[in-house]
């Protein structure tokens, strides 16, 4: 099958994306039947995608990076489909990902709403609908943003799980989000979680005040090999930091979080606080 359309890269994310399939197709001479006939797809399929009349999967994309040599490389078409679903990742976020599926502790802190690796699905749709509806993302990439989430809670989720420490803002809890029964079942899910053998979980109540650490997102992951990996993301940025000239401090602070928060018992007995009176 040929197609001659010629392709704008700069209009849009799937564009970028035909455009790099074409031109990576027509580097080992293949006609689009031919990469078709390698991914189980039809030369029409290939079409479509290539001049954005469809739109890649994620199993579309991980066959092409199969054929193509690109599986675990920068090259990836996967790794470019998750940027057009999720919208572009921040700078250092797809490698804390990786490094989070394998980490033996995680270190979390967050402002304002429940952080990710907690929100269950009811909850973080809410998020992602709302961002839907004010035009940041589509539907479609709402509903790609939760399953993906639920993935990476999954990937967690295994025999020897690693220790997950979660201190949230008291905002967190306090900001309805979804409705009144995704906030109670959003907070239920706070308290089983902090009954697990492998977590803790804090509240930094507003009495803190200037005495809280950190005005934004703050990971820190504990590697099997003892060395630590902090990640703090705002709105726009995101920051992977190795070195431990900046990491150890991010530490020092998180304990001084620790030490000023609630302890677990009186932040569940918050919770619980909190879910009563949950209109």
């Amino acid at each position: 099958m040929v197609n001659l359309k010629d392709l704008n890269p700069d209009a849009s994310a799937e564009a970028a994306y035909g455009a790099r399939l074409r031109s990576a197709r027509e580097e080992r001479g293949w006609r689009q039947d031919d990469l078709a006939q390698r991914i189980g797809y039809t030369g029409r399929h290939v079409s479509g995608v290539e001049t954005c009349h469809k739109s890649p999967t994620r199993k579309f994309s991980i066959a092409v990076d199969v054929a193509l040599g690109f599986v675990g490389t920068a090259d990836s078409f996967e790794r470019e489909w998750r940027k057009i679903k999720h919208g572009v990742l921040l700078q250092g976020f797809p490698e804390y990902l990786a490094l989070e599926g394998r980490a033996a502790e995680i270190r979390l802190f967050e402002v304002g709403v429940i952080p990710g690796l907690l929100q269950t699905r009811e909850y973080a749709q809410a998020l992602d609908d709302a961002a839907a509806d004010r035009g940041v993302i589509t539907h479609e990439q709402a509903d790609e943003r939760v399953a993906f989430l639920m993935a990476r809670q999954e990937a967690l989720v295994r025999d020897v799980p690693p220790l997950l420490i979660a201190v949230l803002d008291e905002s967190c809890i306090r900001r309805p989000v979804g409705g009144p029964d995704v906030m109670k079942a959003q907070l239920q899910h706070l308290i089983d979680f902090a009954a697990q053998p492998h977590t803790t979980l804090q509240i930094a109540p507003y009495s803190v005040g200037e005495h809280r650490p950190f005005n934004r997102s703050v990971n820190l992951l504990t590697l099997q090999d003892r060395s630590v990996v902090s990640y703090v993301e705002s709105e726009t940025q995101g920051h992977l930091d190795r070195e431990l000239g900046s990491v150890i401090p991010m530490v020092r602070a998180y304990h001084h979080l620790q030490n000023v928060s609630l302890s677990q018992t009186d932040s569940v007995d918050s919770i619980h606080h909190h879910r009563k009176g949950t209109p």
